[in-house]
């Protein structure tokens, strides 16, 4: 994307005024704004929960031999 340029961005503005109009371009924005914001936090939040949640790795082969116990048929 480094060929995009301010004549590109330019471009992009003027196809979106006229798509949208004028009215609808800043609800646009708000929506937009908000989306980011709960995209950030959800991922904040992802985050946050795997450093509390440290693995624990268990050797299922271990807890099967020390338990001699059987289901009933």
């Amino acid at each position: 994307m480094s060929g995009i340029g301010a004549t590109g961005f330019i471009l992009l503005a003027l196809v979106a005024l006229l798509l949208f109009g004028p009215n609808k371009l800043p609800e646009l924005g708000r929506a937009f704004g908000r989306t980011l914001k709960e995209f950030k936090a959800g991922a904040r939040d992802m985050m946050d929960d795997d450093k509390d949640n440290k693995r624990v790795e268990v050797n299922r082969t271990e807890n099967i031999e020390s338990d001699n116990k059987r289901l009933p048929d």
